[in-house]
């Protein structure tokens, strides 16, 4: 396995989304593909993103999409899930953002 490294990270409240088709970057939407503050996390940036309480890890990460500015603002974070079932299981919770280098 890939040894990963951090910079630097952050705690931030995530919640999740399964809509298809293209991010605001132009890649496709699919797991790994996250919505960001554009503003605050620049597009591009690769996290490991894991539930401060361990029991969910999304895993790695790159920041593709934006969402809306009424939800996805500031630190807060949407990861892109399969289905509609996996995104209500999750709900919306604090996360480690671990910013790889």
């Amino acid at each position: 396995g890939e040894i990963l490294t951090y910079d630097d990270m952050l705690v931030s409240l995530a919640t999740a989304y399964c809509d298809k088709g293209r991010t605001a970057t132009g890649t496709e939407a699919r797991v790994g593909a996250i919505a960001v503050d554009p503003r605050v996390i620049p597009y591009g940036t690769r996290m490991f993103i894991m539930t401060m309480d361990g029991e969910y890890i999304y895993g790695i990460a790159t920041a593709e999409d934006c969402g809306s500015l009424e939800h996805i603002y500031g630190t807060r974070i949407d990861l892109h899930m399969d289905t509609y079932e996996e995104c209500r299981a999750f709900g919306a919770r604090n996360c480690f953002v671990f910013f790889l280098s």
